[in-house]
């Protein structure tokens, strides 16, 4: 269902009526648990605005589409400068939808919002893998649920690069609060996962690509908070076999305490090394997703028992076995992808294939959120209205999945 579904309707009036009186109790429920009356209105008028019919979703045309509704200065204010949360808007719009679209992973990422000008909220020249290239943006970080019908953002969270905190001046304007720090992505990323994670939502496993999974921090506090994952990581980060034996040394006399710290007994290896030494026979040919014509998807799967070696060589932790799956298509000249995961030891393999493959599909939340909803579109230069502007694209987002899912609503001809 397109995002002008809602009011281009010069044949059909009444199923244009009756989507309006679907999308007023869709927002009456998902912003039911703000604050004011002026709050829940000003979220109905600015998620309908979103799915108005017009390529710009900025608050100036949003206004204008809007008719007598279209009060630019009262969305401005509620859009900039309320202090509602937008968490209570996205944690609504989960829990309502979330059981709709059967959920089975989320994914943690991050996109780039070009800018012009230096006074928008964390905008820099940054690399933006959106751009595939350094250029004048903002990053966004973002948790999706993805499920067998459908997508659905968990929260966003925006980048503010250290000299952007570091700036008093530039704090005021932009008005970011003052308990908002420096974070990196990573660390943004594990915050939202934390957030969604205390909702009435299904908890899957987070997929994330190499800025995350070679995060050994990240992995270490989603292990530690009950967080299941399978991560993509590079073929240069080194792990430690199954057959490794850690053990703590005895202490030396004179030396002091008593030694804590597992030494291994051999080095550890890059996980190129490791799969190089796989046999073809190591390697299963899995289906791990289907084609649009939902033909099978397959490919060869490698699977090892590791313990990341960061953790234990750097940060002085004791060991901790994980998986590391293996992507080496047949015929290739090596491994094609790599990844590692805290999934239980029994997990069967085409599911861990299945997840490692699945981050893709966030792809298909970017562009919608951007194409049709406006979700790069937002040109005000405050903070909150960043989060704000997130929150209620994510709502138009999810009615947008309910009216498709739904076989009893009435289309436009």
């Amino acid at each position: 269902m397109g995002s002008a579904a809602v009011v281009e309707h010069p044949a059909g009036e009444s199923v244009a009526s009756a989507v309006g009186e679907r999308l007023g109790e869709f927002v009456g429920q998902v912003a039911g648990g703000l604050g004011r009356i002026e709050q829940r209105r000003g979220a109905e008028l600015y998620v309908r605005g979103m799915l108005e019919a017009g390529a710009r979703k900025s608050l100036e045309p949003v206004a204008a589409r809007l008719g007598d509704d279209g009060d630019y200065e009262a969305l401005q204010h509620f859009l900039a400068d309320s202090p509602w949360d937008p968490a209570v808007v996205l944690r609504a719009t989960a829990e309502l939808v979330c059981a709709q679209i059967g959920v089975k992973a989320w994914v943690l990422d991050d996109t780039g919002f070009p800018k012009d000008g230096k006074r928008s909220p964390g905008v820099k020249r940054q690399y933006s893998g959106t751009l595939g290239k350094i250029g004048n943006c903002q990053l966004g970080v973002s948790v999706h649920a993805v499920g067998e019908r459908g997508t659905l953002p968990l929260g966003w969270a925006l980048y503010l690069p250290e000299e952007w905190c570091d700036d008093p001046e530039r704090r005021r304007r932009a008005k970011i609060p003052a308990e908002v720090g420096f974070r990196t992505k990573p660390e943004l990323g594990v915050e939202l996962i934390e957030r969604a994670a205390g909702w009435e939502v299904f908890r899957a496993p987070v997929l994330g690509d190499h800025a995350y999974g070679e995060n050994s921090a990240l992995r270490a506090r989603l292990d530690q908070a009950g967080s299941e994952y399978v991560l993509s990581i590079g073929s240069e980060s080194k792990a430690f076999c199954a057959q490794t034996v850690f053990a703590v040394a005895e202490r030396k006399p004179g030396k002091g305490g008593t030694p804590s710290v597992a030494r291994p007994d051999r080095p550890p290896r890059t996980l190129r090394a490791l799969a190089d030494e796989l046999s073809p026979a190591e390697f299963q040919t899995l289906t791990y997703g289907e084609d649009p014509d939902g033909e099978p998807r397959r490919s060869r799967f490698g699977f090892l028992h590791i313990s990341a070696a960061h953790p234990v060589t750097r940060d002085k932790l004791a060991p901790r076995e994980e998986w590391l799956i293996i992507e080496w298509p047949e015929g290739a000249e090596g491994p094609s992808d790599y990844w590692i995961s805290n999934l239980p030891a029994d997990a069967e393999p085409e599911y861990l294939a299945r997840l490692a493959r699945m981050r893709w599909q966030i792809e298909l939340d970017y562009r919608q959120l951007k194409g049709e909803l406006g979700l790069d579109h937002y040109e005000g230069r405050s903070y909150l209205g960043w989060h704000h502007h997130t929150a209620l694209v994510t709502a138009a987002h999810a009615f947008l999945t309910l009216e498709r899912l739904d076989p009893k609503a009435q289309r436009p001809a």
